[in-house]
């Protein structure tokens, strides 16, 4: 019985850490690659450094750059690569949006936040 009671609070155990390290990601329980989806009004300003920002981007990017671990690797995410995302553009739209809080020296792989 002492054994039986000692394996299931270590079932239990693993099962809450396990569900802890998989909200331990740069954007909680939601992959970068999934959060990426969420910049789509960003598509055109991410290519283009020309191109205006759309206020639902910077919308988005301002309840996304809270998180500045989140935006950079939604930035930097599979899907924004082959969405034509360019990096060293899209850390470009917190500034173009005018954001005053926005993570400013941000460190984002090769690329800092302006």
């Amino acid at each position: 019985m002492k054994s039986i009671c000692f394996l299931v609070f270590f079932s239990i155990l693993g099962i809450a850490l396990l569900h802890a390290a998989e909200g331990a990601g740069e954007c909680g329980r939601s992959s970068p690659d999934r959060e990426a989806w969420k910049l789509a009004p960003c598509a055109m300003a991410a290519q283009d450094p020309n191109a205006q920002v759309s206020d639902r981007c910077c919308q988005q990017v301002k309840k996304m750059g809270q998180n500045p671990r989140c935006l950079c690797a939604v930035m930097l995410s599979n899907t924004a690569k082959s969405s034509g995302v360019k990096p060293e553009i899209a850390v470009t739209i917190p500034k173009r949006c005018n954001i005053a809080d926005r993570p400013v020296g941000y460190k984002c792989g090769d690329y800092t936040l302006p």
